[in-house]
């Protein structure tokens, strides 16, 4: 699987690798953990991290201050979404990234921030719920870097990226000052060497004094990275304090979803209040399920032809609710199940299954459109193309069903009907007319 939206600093790596191509938008395949979560990751592998801990409640924040034992203190909203320091919380507070001076403070920005939606450039109108706050000591630094391992197609492996503007938006660096971003290829069989580190270190403009640290500190990250199979590891801003410490003053890790047999502690993190309600469902029932934000359905299997459905709907004027893809071993459960996750989202006017059977078997499939049909009381239109292993099977089942399911056997007349129909459901909810679809239309 490819991923859904990629991270700010994965597009900024493949757009300074790859500059003649557009950034673009990917099917998700990256585990998020809060940073609170990222920073004891990296406390683990003995890097260097201001002094801090996570609090739930107001109370919880006021001993977390009380403990720091500083009057220099950030509170950080725990919402997996960047621009969180400009986001602004449904209740109006703005800034979900604030400094405060006392353990009073603490808690009173944590009693505002606690059980509130944080809305950012990246969330959407519907915000993300913050359900923890970190609490950290403020560091007053000489010099912020920009830090990340990535994986790179070109290169096949991983990728480091660096810059000496941190602290900023590192889009922006790079749309404005390409040359201030170093990227540095690893070989994944030899893995980062100590030259590679002094090297890069010396490069983005660490004091000599602080090259040894920073070379440090990129081992130790690549070995997290490695490790773990991080398909991203972020620190922005890694800095330079004045007595010559390096920190990293924030981390964002993602990890391959491929990998969670394998890292179980790290999966464990897994904060599904931050995903959308019906991925979470889909990833239990071990579907591939992806929310658009169109109104026509999809239901495939094989990733291949559900890019090819949803072009031929846009194609013939509609828009695609959702990418979901069944796989090669769906049961009839499973497809009645992926029927539920559809018909959750209120927008889908429309239903459009597009099944090739080649391990699949149609028939199969048409038994699990049958039964969400029925049990699910379908009150939208829904069309049916399948095409190979028991296909005989299954349009006899359907058939025989009873149900209101437009069978269609040639794709470019399956996607029109299902576009035509999304439309006469959509303009009759919008007149508030209860439309009913008999057999044949």
């Amino acid at each position: 699987m490819l991923s859904a939206l990629r991270t700010a600093s994965t597009r900024v790596a493949t757009a300074s690798l790859h500059a003649t191509k557009p950034a673009v938008q990917q099917q998700k395949r990256f585990l998020a953990i809060h940073e609170y979560l990222s920073v004891d990751l990296l406390r683990q592998y003995g890097i260097n991290t201001p002094k801090g801990a996570v609090a739930k409640s107001a109370d919880e924040a006021y001993e977390v201050a009380k403990r720091l034992g500083t009057e220099d203190m950030v509170i950080k909203a725990q919402v997996l979404a960047g621009g969180r320091g400009k986001g602004t919380f449904d209740n109006g507070m703005k800034g979900g990234v604030r400094t405060v001076f006392s353990p009073t403070e603490a808690k009173m920005f944590a009693e505002q921030m606690l059980g509130h939606k944080l809305i950012t450039k990246q969330t959407g109108a519907a915000g993300k719920p913050c359900n923890a706050v970190f609490i950290c000591e403020r560091k007053f630094v000489r010099r912020e870097y920009y830090f990340a391992i990535l994986m790179d197609r070109k290169t096949a492996g991983p990728v480091l990226v660096a810059s000496s503007q941190g602290g900023v938006d590192i889009e922006s660096v790079a749309a404005e000052n390409p040359d201030a971003i170093i990227t540095m290829p690893v070989d994944i069989n030899t893995g980062l060497t100590r030259q590679q580190a002094v090297d890069l270190a010396e490069k983005v403009g660490f004091s000599p004094k602080c090259v040894d640290s920073a070379a440090d500190t990129f081992e130790k990250l690549y070995k997290l990275f490695i490790e773990k199979d991080a398909t991203q590891v972020e620190i922005n801003p890694m800095a330079e304090s004045s007595e010559h410490e390096v920190l990293c003053m924030d981390a964002k890790l993602n990890f391959d979803d491929n990998a969670d047999f394998r890292q179980s502690e790290v999966f464990a993190l897994r904060d599904s209040t931050q995903e959308d309600p019906r991925e979470v469902e889909a990833h239990k029932a071990n579907l591939n399920y992806i929310g658009l934000d169109g109104n026509i359905g999809c239901l495939v299997n094989g990733a291949g032809l559900a890019m090819a459905t949803m072009d031929i709907i846009k194609l013939h004027g509609g828009e695609p609710a959702n990418f979901l893809d069944v796989g090669g071993g769906a049961t009839a459960d499973a497809v009645k199940q992926a029927f539920e996750i559809i018909t959750t989202d209120k927008h889908v006017s429309s239903v459009f299954v597009n099944i090739f059977g080649g391990i699949m078997r149609c028939d199969v499939i048409a038994q699990g459109v049958i039964a969400a049909a029925a049990d699910l009381d379908l009150r939208i239109p829904l069309v049916v193309r399948l095409q190979g292993t028991k296909v005989e099977e299954a349009k006899k089942l359907i058939e025989e069903s009873g149900l209101r399911i437009f069978a269609v056997d040639d794709l470019d007349e399956a996607a029109q009907k299902a576009v035509q129909l999304s439309k006469i459901v959509k303009m009759a909810r919008e007149a508030q007319v209860d439309v009913k679809f008999e057999l044949p239309l």
